[in-house]
């Protein structure tokens, strides 16, 4: 984790990614990448082939570097290497370019949650990038003086698609000296016996040299409501999940366990495409 984005839009929330950002850089001696987007008007003519809305746009730009400028100089930042980044371009579209571009190995964000018809029509910049990322991205919803991952859920139905995956959260944990809590959530429409669920968890882990983890079988209504209830009886630090990046139609029916927790937990949630 040498190379961290971070992307802010100024709000409390940003701020809260960012000083868990510098605590992880600080302890991994990385870089932390601070982007900010300034997204163009999506209707008329295009703003930058306007004349009379350059100076305009350019105003906002100089506002943003000020703004970053201000940040930069930050008590929680010194001694680490930082570098600012301002483009016109849509919020999503530039982070997952500029993380490919930079190489990263982590992006980290702050999300404050859509709810109701915002979450299912339009989604926030957080769940895009969580579907679209192909580095972890570790979603921050409070203020963290001492980050901490020492409790780390990570939940799954643990089919072959997730070694991969498991493999980069395993990377996270040993950074972190995490404990892996495994949990299989137990629903009523893909119950499984206690026997079955123990023995598919057991013959996954056996794949990795890994022997900082426990497993765990939990019943609850569905997979999203047995996971928040379940971090939140062992108290956990981090919730860790796979997601499988699905667009389109097939985003909209299926929906997607990451993006909800995303939205809903209380607690980070980091996650790994499949």
């Amino acid at each position: 984790m040498k190379k961290i984005l971070v992307p802010t839009d100024f709000s409390k929330h940003a701020e809260y990614a960012l000083k868990v950002a510098a605590q992880i850089a600080k302890q991994n001696d990385g870089e932390i990448f601070l982007i900010h987007m300034l997204e163009l008007p999506t209707s008329g003519n295009d703003a930058l082939s306007s004349a009379h809305e350059i100076p305009e746009l350019m105003l906002f730009k100089n506002a943003a570097i000020a703004k970053l400028d201000e940040i930069m100089e930050a008590d929680y930042l010194k001694g680490i290497n930082v570098s600012k980044i301002i483009q016109f371009e849509m919020a999503f579209e530039g982070i997952i370019k500029n993380g490919e571009a930079h190489n990263i190995d982590l992006i980290v964000m702050g999300s404050h949650g859509a709810k109701g018809f915002q979450e299912m029509f339009i989604g926030s910049n957080t769940e895009k990038v969580v579907r679209n990322s192909n580095v972890p991205v570790l979603v921050i919803k409070n203020e963290h003086e001492s980050f901490s991952a020492n409790k780390f859920v990570f939940a799954s139905d643990f089919s072959s698609e997730i070694a991969k995956p498991f493999e980069k959260a395993i990377e996270f944990a040993k950074k972190f000296n995490s404990h892996i809590h495994l949990v299989n959530i137990n629903t009523p429409n893909n119950f499984k016996s206690t026997r079955v669920a123990q023995k598919a968890m057991d013959e996954f882990i056996e794949q990795f040299d890994f022997k900082n983890v426990s497993t765990h079988i939990y019943n609850d209504i569905n997979v999203e409501k047995g996971i928040l209830h379940f971090a939140k009886s062992i108290e956990a630090d981090i919730i860790g999940m796979s997601t499988h990046g699905r667009k389109g139609i097939s985003h909209f029916f299926n929906g997607s366990i990451s993006e909800d927790l995303v939205n809903h937990a209380k607690r980070p949630v980091i996650t790994f495409k499949i």
